[in-house]
């Protein structure tokens, strides 16, 4: 249980490390790159890609045979190609922190899925999750083009770019699910696996969660520049006003001491 916790953790507490955006300088890196570079972003960008890397860790998660997981890679593989190449390629647009808010949604299925809570909770069965897979595949697939399109592609050789990105996504799927199954197998041999499997979906949802309503507040930050400001000192002050200007309740002396505690000054 200790090295899920500890996988956790490395994934999600370092954002501003692993957040998977194009930075500036990969925008400009890029201006007069080779495929190779195309390669090693698309790499870069799927290890750094905790909401990606998440879901597969779900769909790996009961997984023991080869042949199942590779027929379910296959089909997420399939899905996320064939979204990453076309909306590249004829310019299918939106906004990508609504698309990374469903592919967080994309973890709370999987990780609802795993606890068997279709049966237990709706008496249902749950839906096919080849199809699911797939589907889910073009969804991170669009997530994949949203941050490609991002880049000065130029006029010539876009489709060998983007394969070559495509490329790079696989080589870091490949890597960290190979980590991802190492781990699991090792775990699968000690008793704690029976005991904290529930609780590990369980845990794997929450994260889903509290990663869809980080990038709905991204969200919120992008399309109202002025009442939420990105920078971190207007950030503090200007979520401080509206509480202000709320109506006081009994969660405001609560409220005041979290902003002590996260506020900058005191960091």
């Amino acid at each position: 249980m200790k090295h899920l916790v500890f996988f956790f953790v490395w994934l999600l507490l370092p954002f501003n490390v692993l957040a998977h955006g194009i930075s500036d300088a990969d925008k400009s890196r890029l201006l007069d790159a080779g495929l190779i570079d195309y390669v090693e972003l698309g790499a870069t960008h799927m290890l750094s890609g905790y909401d990606h890397l998440l879901f597969l860790f779900g769909v790996v998660f009961f997984l023991t045979r080869f042949n199942d997981v590779l027929k379910f890679i296959t089909a997420f593989t399939v899905g996320h190609s064939i979204t990453l190449l076309f909306a590249t390629l004829y310019n299918i647009q939106a906004n990508y922190y609504l698309v990374d808010a469903v592919i967080a949604l994309t973890v709370c299925y999987k990780a609802f899925e795993n606890i068997d809570g279709f049966k237990r909770y709706f008496n249902y069965k749950a839906p096919n999750l080849i199809w699911m897979v797939f589907a889910f595949g073009l969804i991170h697939g669009f997530g994949l083009s949203t941050r490609l399109q991002q880049l000065p592609l130029g006029e010539q050789s876009v489709v060998m770019k983007i394969l070559a990105f495509n490329v790079g996504v696989e080589v870091g799927q490949v890597v960290a699910l190979t980590l991802m199954l190492v781990l699991l197998s090792g775990w699968r041999k000690r008793e704690s696996f029976a005991h904290f499997e529930k609780a590990s979906n369980v845990a794997l949802l929450a994260v889903g969660g509290l990663l869809f309503l980080m990038q709905l507040h991204s969200y919120q930050h992008q399309v109202m520049a002025e009442e939420y400001p990105i920078n971190k000192d207007d950030h503090y002050h200007a979520h401080e006003e509206m509480q202000e200007k709320k109506t006081p309740s009994a969660l405001d002396g609560y409220q005041k001491r979290i902003n002590v505690i996260t506020s900058p000054h005191n960091q």
